[in-house]
């Protein structure tokens, strides 16, 4: 597990952090299909907050795409980089992400943000900042819609909706199982939304959340648990 400290120069207000966001955001690549569903690896990553103890676990778990089985894991703790804003919640994640897909043994190929990727009022949300950053293919897929609007897809697994920020498309909803509530698919960096959608239906043979989540989930949460003690006795 690696000991992140928050970068040096990093957005310390509301306003530094926006500046960021229009700055990278013109980089965002929309014109690239991404890899193929079903080849390589492709990994999830999540976070654990303790706002108590003002700690924060990322976790990165590769999966190999074809069988979902797990080819390598990695975490990083470290205090929590920046305040609770809504729309700004990638500066509070992204400095122990980076550090965890940077300690893998292995490529990571399609990184899986359990978040949003153009799904996001600026058009930039975590899985874009990861991706214009490691130039990664980066996609998110959310539990939720955020403030965005939806009809429900049919109720068969596979069906999609499109999900709307006014008359735009920023992501789609996809129903990964047949009559379960869908999860919000956007893309990130150098990936096509018909892929991204593709790909997670591939992650999601059994449960409604891909497998790419659901390990970084509980990957994140034990490393939490193990790291908080340690670092608030600093």
């Amino acid at each position: 597990m690696r000991t992140v400290r928050t970068p040096a120069g990093w957005p310390a207000t509301e306003e530094e952090a926006r500046a960021v966001q229009d700055e990278l955001r013109t980089k965002v690549v929309l014109g690239e299909p991404g890899p193929p569903p079903g080849a390589g690896h492709v990994t999830g990553v999540d976070v654990a907050y303790d706002d108590e103890r003002d700690v924060v676990a990322a976790a990165a778990v590769v999966l190999d795409a074809a069988t979902l089985d797990v080819v390598a894991e990695s975490t990083a703790v470290g205090r929590i980089s920046f305040p609770y804003v809504p729309g700004l919640l990638a500066f509070r994640e992204i400095p122990t992400v980076l550090a965890a897909l940077e300690t893998l043994p292995c490529a990571p190929g399609l990184v899986v943000c359990d978040g949003y990727g153009l799904a996001h009022p600026r058009r930039f949300g975590l899985a874009a900042h990861l991706g214009v950053l490691t130039g990664l293919p980066t996609i998110g897929v959310a539990k939720n819609p955020f403030t965005f609007t939806y009809d429900e897809p049919a109720a068969p697994r596979g069906s999609t909706s499109p999900l709307f920020a006014g008359a735009e498309e920023v992501g789609r909803a996809l129903r990964t199982r047949d009559a379960v509530k869908p999860v919000f698919v956007s893309v990130g960096h150098r990936v096509s939304l018909d892929n991204a959608c593709a790909h997670t239906l591939a992650l999601a043979p059994a449960y409604r959340l891909p497998e790419t989540t659901r390990r970084a989930d509980a990957l994140c949460r034990r490393a939490l648990r193990e790291a908080a003690p340690a670092l608030t006795a600093d």
